[in-house]
């Protein structure tokens, strides 16, 4: 009879194959992050699968200080680290020393990097979004000028009303001129004035949508005083410039709906607010018609050559009280400015000159009131009240002033 072991020695002579393995001590696995759990313990507990297979894998909570970043579903990632079997479970799993990010999974991060930051910068908020006008004359395009998103808009804004006029800026959507090209599009469609503007392009991995997560785009969607529709992708395909722009489409054929409105709408609209006016005159009508039977009616009960006699008494009165009331107003001006007459003669200078006083000053101009004020041989001016005299300084006689 062969021998018996119990299932946890079969699993720990399991355990000791894998240690033994100098291939399985220090391996380096990429896939796609799943089922990640962080345990309150500080341990993460995470799934690594590709389009065939998934391993389960574990992180300590020593080991998460060289982790720079949070692990999230859907990230792409390379875990390195060494495989073994936990006894207990009879499973084995990939313990995780180091992870870093793999490709898109990079760009990935990058994105949802950006995404909280212009978040925080107020960006996406909807108090800065503007109202996509329901009637347009002019459409911007910023896309490529091939490909079926150029194709769908033009058919479709076509389609809907002719009358609207589509001005494409033929930008690169992918690629490192991408975003710069964009940039450039927006900002002369907006110099051209157009109604309403369309950015986008087809549907792609991250990495053909990558010019539309740039932080230079979004600063454009949103420094743009015209209302932007973002039609980035497939319905799934989100972009920066999706939380940015003022309405975001699913795709490039829906935006273009939502910018143009169908001209049947249009005529129905015309229509039904025609009759809405037509409704509104008549009920205007109406209440005129009333208003003039009430009018009528109180006419005949008063003569309104009465009517204009009192108003016109009435006024006779308020233009005699006005009258009288101007006249006293000037007697007591006139009054009060004779007082200031009287009152400016006492002081005036001429007055004093015409009394037989005069007024002498320097070739300056200034007033001589003292002979310290002047020498022998200076010239001075008189100034008298009917004229100049100009005269020089022969002698100076100083004299004491009497007491008083």
């Amino acid at each position: 009879m062969q021998n018996v072991i119990s299932v946890r020695q079969l699993n720990t002579y399991i355990k000791n194959m894998f240690t033994q393995d100098y291939f399985l001590q220090m391996v380096s696995v990429k896939g796609e992050v799943s089922n990640c759990k962080y345990h309150p313990s500080g341990h993460i507990y995470f799934t690594l699968k590709d389009s065939a297979s998934a391993l389960n894998c574990i992180m300590f909570a020593g080991d998460r200080r060289g982790l720079g970043f949070r692990l999230t579903e859907g990230q792409q990632v390379i875990a390195k680290g060494s495989v073994s079997v936990f006894e207990r479970d009879g499973r084995y799993q990939l313990y995780v020393k180091e992870v870093t990010l793999d490709g898109a999974g990079a760009l990935y991060e990058k994105y949802e990097q950006l995404k909280r930051e212009l978040a925080e910068e107020g960006m996406f908020a909807p108090e800065y979004k503007q109202q996509i006008p329901k009637y347009i004359h002019t459409l911007g395009v910023v896309t490529a000028d091939t490909g079926a998103a150029v194709r769908d808009i033009i058919q479709i804004a076509s389609r809907r009303n002719p009358f609207v006029q589509i001005i494409l800026y033929p930008a690169l959507v992918q690629g490192a001129s991408a975003a710069p090209s964009i940039v450039n599009g927006i900002r002369a469609l907006e110099r051209q004035g157009v109604d309403v503007m369309i950015v986008g392009r087809g549907g792609g991995s991250i990495e053909d949508l990558w010019a539309f997560n740039e932080r230079m785009v979004a600063q454009a969607v949103f420094d743009c005083s015209v209302p932007i529709i973002s039609a980035v992708g497939h319905e799934t395909d989100t972009t920066i410039i999706d939380y940015v722009a003022d309405l975001r489409a699913p795709t490039p054929s829906a935006a273009a709906e939502l910018a143009v409105t169908q001209v049947s709408d249009i005529e129905n609209e015309i229509l039904d607010r025609q009759d809405r006016l037509y409704q509104r005159m008549g009920r205007v009508l109406q209440h005129k018609r009333q208003q003039a039977d009430q009018m009528e009616m109180r006419l005949k009960y008063l003569s309104p050559a009465s009517r204009i006699r009192e108003k016109r008494t009435y006024s006779i009165q308020l233009e005699d009280r006005l009258q009288n009331r101007l006249q006293a107003i000037l007697r007591e001006r006139r009054h009060n400015l004779a007082l200031y007459i009287e009152r400016m003669k006492a002081v005036s200078p001429l007055e004093k000159l015409n009394s037989g006083f005069s007024y002498v000053e320097d070739t300056d101009g200034k007033n001589i009131r003292s002979v310290t004020q002047v020498e022998a041989g200076e010239r001075l001016r008189i100034r008298m009240s009917d004229g100049v005299i100009d005269t020089r300084v022969e002698q100076i006689q100083k004299e004491e002033r009497l007491p008083g």
